[in-house]
């Protein structure tokens, strides 16, 4: 996970008499790992998946190579590339549990550069069997260590819920993109979620970073929405994304169709927003970023 340094040898040439040696010149580098970031909220409906799916598939797009980790059980970011639970045979939870190799795992999608390690009904197991496992909250950490150099980013689709697979999902990523909807209750759960992620960075992962929070389902036309989005902005103002997801009904109907929004309908609002929401990520990933 996020960056570690390795070496990059270029081969010179040193002459000495009549003999030509070819030394390894060692310059020492960095060799970018993936990105790894955790999509969650432990409140359900607040536009969790619809990110997961349609952010993975714009920085996709971007020709990012991304891996979308379904680690919800109910399995709709699986379904969301194309490959509902019941068409898959290995998934998250045969990695997670069965020990299987993650690569075995990784399915590919419509779109190039994106891939996804599928999840099913089975995962819900995992919650119960993962506490019984050696290191269990550092599990999903160690599966996915073998293919981070493979990808520039790789996004975890985190169950509604604070248990075994959130945590999993906390401890093996480098940030946290919270999706918020802009309701009553918004900033009572965006605290409980930011104080669960002070837990994991105490215990587990003391690098876990808000990678940032996102409103979905905007309606600027609600005074309610613009007095949460005020609020939060004000007690997070370096965290909320400029970006703004707006209610949508194309992005309601794409994942009927197995579709993220891009190739369901590019020209929706939906899908710009989406568009222009990966475009924020990377610049914000980018070396000279604040």
């Amino acid at each position: 996970m996020g960056c570690m340094m390795a070496y990059n040898y270029d081969l010179f040439m040193v002459s000495a008499g009549n003999f030509t040696w070819h030394v390894a010149a060692i310059v020492l580098g960095s060799l970018l790992m993936a990105r790894v970031v955790a999509i969650a909220n432990q409140k359900g409906g607040v536009g969790k998946t619809t990110t997961a799916v349609n952010l993975a598939a714009s920085l996709a797009a971007a020709e990012r190579r991304v891996l979308l980790v379904d680690a919800d059980p109910q399995a709709n970011s699986s379904s969301g590339v194309g490959h509902p639970g019941f068409s898959v045979e290995l998934t998250l939870y045969d990695a997670l549990v069965n020990e299987c190799s993650l690569e075995d795992t990784v399915l590919p999608t419509d779109l190039e550069y994106l891939s996804l390690v599928p999840a099913n009904a089975d995962l819900s197991g995992a919650e119960v069997e993962l506490p019984q496992v050696d290191d269990r909250s550092q599990r999903l950490s160690q599966v996915l260590s073998s293919v981070l150099d493979r990808y520039d980013y790789v996004l975890i689709d985190c169950p509604p819920s604070l248990n075994a697979l959130t945590v999993n999902a906390l401890c093996a990523a480098d940030s946290v993109l919270i999706p918020l909807q802009c309701e009553f209750y918004a900033l009572e759960g965006l605290s409980r979620l930011v104080d669960t992620i002070a837990r994991v960075r105490g215990s587990w992962n003391p690098s876990l970073a808000i990678e940032g929070i996102l409103f979905c389902m905007f309606d600027a036309r609600t005074n309610l929405s613009r007095e949460v989005a005020a609020e939060v902005r004000s007690h997070f103002p370096d965290k909320v994304y400029q970006t703004v997801i707006p209610r949508n009904i194309r992005l309601g109907e794409s994942p009927s169709h197995g579709k993220p929004i891009l190739l369901y309908d590019p020209v929706s609002r939906g899908c710009q927003s989406y568009l222009q929401l990966a475009q924020e990520v990377i610049d914000r990933g980018a070396p000279n970023a604040p």
